[in-house]
């Protein structure tokens, strides 16, 4: 990843406005939380679509929910549940900085998130019995939905 060298905080702040898209997924990681930290043994992870984050910081501090898009060009991220209504009565979604979120439950349901986790050290087991007890929950909720 080709980063700045420069200690200088202009310089800083121009790579972060020039960056580009595949540099700032990498840049929005967020935290693990403690339970996920001592499974997997790792810090951080860049946040993904369909990751479920508790908000640390802000007036929605507290408020867990999934995380339904990420928005590389912003900077943000936009999580379930955490709205705004506007003064003609529309809700639009409130956009979060992913530094004020932690991960609390990973999806795991992309290949390419399992390669990262095991390139870090992961066993495979965990991974597959991650895989096993989501899939589980699945067809609980497809079962529900069609009754």
């Amino acid at each position: 990843m080709m980063r700045t060298k420069s200690h200088k905080p202009s310089k800083q702040r121009k790579y972060l406005y020039n960056a580009p898209l595949h540099h700032r997924g990498k840049i929005m990681s967020a935290h693990l939380s403690d339970a996920l930290r001592e499974k997997y043994g790792i810090r951080s992870l860049p946040i993904r679509k369909g990751d479920k984050v508790r908000i640390l910081r802000g007036d929605y501090r507290g408020s867990e929910g999934e995380v339904l898009e990420v928005y590389r060009e912003k900077y943000r991220i936009s999580v379930k549940g955490v709205i705004r209504k506007k003064a003609d009565g529309t809700e639009i979604p409130v956009l979060i900085h992913p530094s004020k979120v932690e991960i609390v439950k990973l999806n795991l349901g992309d290949d390419r998130r399992k390669e990262i986790l095991e390139r870090r050290g992961v066993p495979e087991e965990e991974l597959e019995e991650e895989e096993e007890v989501r899939e589980e929950v699945e067809e609980e909720e497809e079962e529900e939905e069609e009754e």
